[in-house]
């Protein structure tokens, strides 16, 4: 598969990333996919990876569906029940190997997202703005676990184009979180997504290592 042009929606910006083990290794970082049911994350994995994306879908079943709203994504017959995994190397002086975990959509299987979120650099959260609430469990969980992350508006073919902007201030997020669209089914778009949050991480680090001079001083007694 021919390695992407990523596509970020803000002026690309070099990530800064840890140093590598040798000048020819790519830095290996892990990627959480998330965000809500039928939101686009295996579409996104299965478009992105390099390798045949090992993926966990089950078909539907009238059990499930009466769990599982479908409402706004009735065209949806499997779900992911465990994981989606993927690889993407992106070469170059600062070469990145990055490895895609793609959670389960359904608030059940928060406990799971503990365990895929477990060394992580970040996550993305597609957002499908026809069925927003099933977003905030996920923008919750990250802010929750001081997890960095960056929020993918899912162009979905039909559905109304709103403003990040818009999008931001409807699912309450700090402004440092960068909000950006996408049509998780082109590699070009994921890669944007996946360089901005790499990006993202990087500056949460950076900013995380800073340390403030004290406001007093111990005195003698």
């Amino acid at each position: 598969m021919p390695t992407p042009t990523p596509k970020p929606a803000d002026p690309a910006v070099a990530p800064r990333i840890p140093s590598r083990p040798h000048a020819d290794a790519p830095v290996a970082l892990k990627i959480v996919i998330a965000g809500g049911f039928g939101a686009g994350k295996t579409t996104a994995v299965g478009a992105i990876s390099e390798i045949p994306p090992l993926s966990t879908e089950e078909y539907l079943t009238e059990a499930s569906t009466d769990v599982d709203s479908l409402q706004g994504v009735e065209a949806k017959t499997t779900t992911t029940v465990a994981f989606d995994f993927g690889r993407l190397t992106l070469p170059g002086p600062d070469a990145l190997e990055l490895f895609l975990f793609g959670t389960p959509g359904q608030d059940r299987f928060v406990d799971l997202w503990y365990d895929l979120s477990r060394g992580a650099v970040g996550a993305v959260v597609l957002v499908d703005t026809r069925r927003l609430e099933s977003s905030f469990t996920p923008v919750s969980f990250f802010e929750d676990i001081a997890l960095p992350f960056v929020v993918a508006i899912n162009q979905f073919d039909g559905a109304h184009r709103y403003p990040p902007e818009q999008v931001r201030t409807a699912l309450e997020l700090h402004p440092s979180v960068p909000v950006l669209t996408c049509d998780a089914r082109d590699p070009d778009h994921v890669a944007g997504v996946l360089l901005t949050l790499v990006d993202h991480a990087a500056r949460n680090t950076a900013a995380s290592r800073v340390h403030r001079a004290p406001t007093t001083t111990l005195q003698d007694a």
